[in-house]
């Protein structure tokens, strides 16, 4: 991990671009522009999109091209502050509590006993408390549409002076605040307060040339026509009312499970067998046979 915040410093979204694209994660001008200001600004980044699109692989990509660790908070429904900042190991402090008793033969002072529990060494840091004391490093607060209100509302609060305060241990500040990316697939609005602390930015799909590049550049053994099939088969699926579109992730299954079964083409029966790797709903997959995708695939 950087030392300092000297990794953090960039002189441009060309080089933001550049760098990213070194880690195998081909931005568009957009991303690379987004992910240049926020690091220049020292702003969280708020990314929004439908599943597939890339947003945690940004996050991944950018500690990569950063040479920085990347702390992950995955939200879920009924996440609170603990569970997402910090805790006490109690099994821990309780056989210190009777180490101390058995050394001071039943003359234990309270007070210094109580002091001596609430310490580094008994404190289990969890995500943010990580990343604030570890920074410089990626935060990815994956899924911030999953949490609750109240959740949220903590969130905003650590963001907004990167520091908590610890009851028994006092403050932690993040000496250089860390680079936080913050995920939606917008299952609900996330509120204005804590958009209006973050910069923005709507991740697509990508077009169907910067797709076949990334099948191509994330699966080596695969041929132009191969990626342009799969590509162009995907995007057809999407303009479909699916319950779940694929996204990237879903091509790349797809395409690695052609080369698998030694498929150089993207056939109507090599279709058929496969389907299963790219759409995930029994709904899905008679939508599109229904739709005649699968017999005009080649």
């Amino acid at each position: 991990m950087a030392d300092d915040d000297e990794a953090l410093d960039v002189g441009s979204p060309a080089e933001v671009a550049a760098a990213l694209d070194g880690t195998g994660y081909l931005p568009d001008e957009g991303i690379a522009t987004a992910a240049f200001l926020a690091l220049k600004m020292r702003r969280p980044l708020l990314c929004e999109g439908e599943p597939g699109t890339g947003k945690t692989a940004l996050a991944q990509a950018l500690a990569s091209a950063l040479g920085v660790e990347l702390i992950r908070l995955q939200c879920h429904e009924g996440i609170d502050a603990a569970q997402a900042l910090y805790d006490w190991d109690f099994p821990r402090q309780l056989l210190h509590l009777r180490t101390l008793e058995a050394a001071s033969g039943g003359s234990l002072d309270p007070e210094s006993a109580e002091s001596s529990l609430y310490t580094q060494r008994f404190l289990l840091s969890r995500p943010l408390l990580r990343a604030l004391r570890e920074s410089p490093c990626v935060l990815l607060v994956d899924e911030i549409d999953r949490a609750d209100d109240e959740f949220e509302a903590f969130l905003l609060e650590v963001l907004s002076e990167y520091a908590v305060s610890i009851p028994e241990y006092g403050e932690v500040r993040a000496t250089v605040p860390p680079v936080v990316l913050l995920t939606s697939n917008r299952t609900r609005e996330v509120h204005d307060a804590l958009k209006r602390r973050c910069l923005y930015h709507w991740l697509d799909h990508p077009d169907l040339e910067r797709e076949v590049a990334i099948l191509r550049r994330r699966l080596p053994g695969l041929d132009e026509r191969l990626a342009e099939q799969v590509a162009s088969a995907v995007r057809r699926m999407r303009e479909l009312e699916l319950l779940k579109p694929p996204g990237v992730a879903e091509a790349l299954d797809w395409a690695q499970a052609l080369l698998a079964l030694g498929n150089g083409e993207l056939g109507p029966e090599a279709a058929a067998v496969t389907l299963g790797a790219v759409l995930k709903y029994r709904e899905d997959a008679e939508r599109v046979r229904a739709a005649g995708l699968l017999d005009s695939s080649g």
